[in-house]
């Protein structure tokens, strides 16, 4: 079974990714490298951010690798937290921090709809492919769920009338941004490792 590497400490998403891929291969996270320092995200888009994190430990072990960066963008936020999601209350940020600033800043606002999107670089052969994946919703005043991580108790997607965080694994998996990206990213690998 072919090796190859999810460039991440999250290991909610090495789950996610993991429940995805792993009929067809051994997905290591950086865990299991034993690399624990943190690779700086200094990009300005989802896509550039996943890039860092991809090429860099491509670099570092010679080994084929894929790397997500996922944000929230809310319409009458301008977008916003966007590519800082993960950290919109600062350097000190949690999810619960994140969350409770973006309900403050929506607090005044009508217009709710949002988009979360995640990007997927490969690293696959010595070459760069991307795939994106998104999802349409809404952010609730207020948390409601049990699972997920994130900003998934307050998104709804659309024709859902539950968060993320009100579904199962296998629930979110089948329809969310992360889950899309890595459909294309599987399609994509399957095609090359079956050649």
């Amino acid at each position: 079974m072919k090796q190859i590497v999810f460039s991440t400490h999250n290991e909610n998403k090495l789950k996610e990714i993991k429940k995805i891929l792993s009929d067809n291969f051994k997905i290591l996270g950086l865990s299991d490298l034993n690399f624990d320092d943190e690779i700086i995200e200094s990009g300005k888009t989802l896509a550039q951010n996943a890039d860092i994190k991809a090429s860099y430990i491509n670099k570092l072990y010679n080994i084929d690798c894929f790397a997500d960066d996922t944000g929230l963008e809310i319409n009458s936020l301008n977008g916003e937290p966007g590519v800082y999601s993960a950290r919109y209350a600062g350097d000190e940020c949690s999810s619960e921090k994140n969350i409770e600033k973006v309900l403050n800043s929506l607090s005044n606002k009508k217009c709710r709809k949002a988009v979360f999107k995640t990007v997927i670089c490969l690293v696959f052969n010595n070459e760069k492919y991307f795939f994106e994946g998104k999802v349409y919703g809404s952010i609730l005043p207020k948390r409601i769920g049990k699972h997920g991580f994130g900003y998934d108790p307050i998104f709804v997607p659309d024709g859902f009338n539950k968060t993320f965080s009100q579904m199962s694994m296998n629930e979110k998996n089948r329809i969310s941004h992360r889950a899309i990206a890595v459909e294309k990213l599987s399609k994509f690998l399957k095609s090359r490792v079956t050649k």
